[in-house]
């Protein structure tokens, strides 16, 4: 591919792998589209080479927009999305016109331009929660929250357009993703930041629920992967097989900081709280993929990242970071 759009491209996940296509491919030019809300921040790209991306500014929802971004690409990897659960169970109306309407938007360009491949980008969230065992790809969506309802509406617009146009697009379905860059509303960089300032770690519950760990690098690596070698119309699970209880991701960042076990603080749990999430990904490394990342060096990696990026996530948590931060969580610590 000579030049591929990544939407939400100076997001979290978004500009790694931006990141890893300019490494990757060195005749590839990216053009990364961002809104840039709350979350999106030029810094994640400052370091990408400024004659190998373009950074158009707008909205995933414009039609105009999106045929700009979109004209000259022979794929787009669909990133752009809102992605807090937090902030979906306060009001889902930015997540219908984003996860729904922006897909909708997006894949009727990509018809309309004859692009070659369109990737959406999921989560294993759709599936809902799990006892034992893991979600393959034709489990039955169940999501729970409504940003889980959302992404699982983007997903049917795609398989609906796949049937109904023979658009070529492909969907991904990772699990919890983390590493440098994460917006620091998400629990690792909140944690992590939070414990370096002597602050509380607010817990939601008794700290049980289960997440599987996966690396952005190796998330970015499988999605590129099912970009150029996917079969489209197919869904492809994308797991880090590192199933930890919160409490124990929490006590692994406080070894990695010195930090003491009393930063942990117990709130009341979120509604609707998922206990465990978990997927199968043998679909996937059908096609030759692994992760490289093993879960220590990871968490490893981002703690020692935030660490010596303060310059990044002080700018964010001075801001308009405070008022949600004490919105969401202030009354619950107080408690």
């Amino acid at each position: 591919m000579k030049r591929i759009l990544v939407t939400g491209g100076a997001g979290f996940i978004g500009s790694a792998f931006v990141r890893w296509q300019l490494r990757r491919y060195p005749t590839t030019h990216v053009v990364a589209l961002d809104k840039l809300t709350y979350s999106g921040n030029r810094d994640n790209l400052k370091d990408a080479d400024p004659q190998r991306y373009t950074f158009i500014r707008g909205d995933v929802a414009d039609p105009e927009t999106v045929a700009r971004a979109l004209d000259g690409c022979d794929g787009v990897a669909h990133f752009a999305a809102e992605s807090h659960v937090d902030r979906s169970l306060v009001g889902a109306a930015d997540f219908i016109a984003t996860n729904v309407s922006g897909v909708n938007t997006l894949l009727e360009q990509a018809v309309a331009l004859g692009t070659k491949r369109v990737l959406l980008v999921s989560t294993d969230e759709v599936y809902g929660s799990i006892e034992t065992g893991a979600f393959s790809e034709d489990a039955p969506l169940k999501p729970r929250n409504p940003y889980a309802a959302s992404k699982a509406a983007g997903e049917l617009f795609g398989a609906a357009f796949h049937a109904s146009h023979n658009a070529p697009v492909l969907i991904t379905r990772g699990s919890n993703t983390y590493g440098p860059f994460q917006y620091p509303e998400k629990v690792l960089p909140l944690f992590i930041t939070n414990a370096l300032d002597g602050l509380p770690m607010p817990l939601y519950g008794d700290g049980g629920n289960v997440r599987d760990w996966l690396f952005v690098d190796d998330h970015c690596s499988a999605i590129d992967l099912v970009l150029r070698k996917g079969t489209p119309g197919e869904t492809y699970n994308i797991a880090g097989r590192n199933e930890k209880q919160n409490i124990e991701v929490a006590r692994t960042l406080l070894q990695l900081l010195q930090a003491p076990e009393s930063l942990i603080r117990h709130v009341r749990d979120r509604i609707g709280h998922d206990r465990r999430y978990a997927i199968n990904d043998e679909k996937l490394r059908a096609l030759g993929w692994r992760p490289k990342t093993r879960w220590e060096e990871g968490m490893a990696e981002t703690v020692r990242w935030y660490q010596e990026n303060e310059w990044w996530w002080r700018k964010i948590k001075s801001g308009a970071f405070k008022e949600y931060y004490a919105r969401q969580y202030d009354h619950l610590l107080d408690g």
